[in-house]
């Protein structure tokens, strides 16, 4: 293992941010019908290119480059997690949906209802 642990971390935070966003990403490919042949390949692909921008600026951040073992660890990364980025664009996640707090009335609602 050559990337850093806090690389990898910062990896795969960014994967499962692109997971949940894939909705988004989707609907950019969709722009490109009918250059493009396969909406879900182009949202693959923008957010694989996402990820990987994302991993050249953390090392840009930390002064360095990648070599050619960081390069192969994090096609292999993409690769893990390949289907649930594929899946996530064919069967977006759903949202979770915040709970209902209960409605308080105004305790004194003479006053809204006055309009003299």
């Amino acid at each position: 293992m050559t990337i850093s642990k806090e690389n990898r971390d910062f990896i795969d935070s960014l994967i499962d941010y692109y997971i949940n966003e894939s909705e988004s990403y989707k609907q950019i490919a969709e722009n490109f019908v009918p250059e493009i042949e396969s909406v879900p390949d182009t949202a693959f692909g923008i957010i694989t290119g996402c990820v990987y921008s994302g991993f050249l600026q953390a090392y840009q951040n930390q002064q360095q480059t990648p070599g050619l073992d960081d390069m192969r660890e994090f096609n292999q990364i993409i690769k893990d997690r390949a289907a649930l980025i594929k899946k996530a664009i064919l069967v977006p996640p759903k949202p979770e949906t915040p709970k209902k707090e209960p409605e308080n009335e105004p305790e004194n609602t003479d006053s809204l209802n006055n309009f003299n």
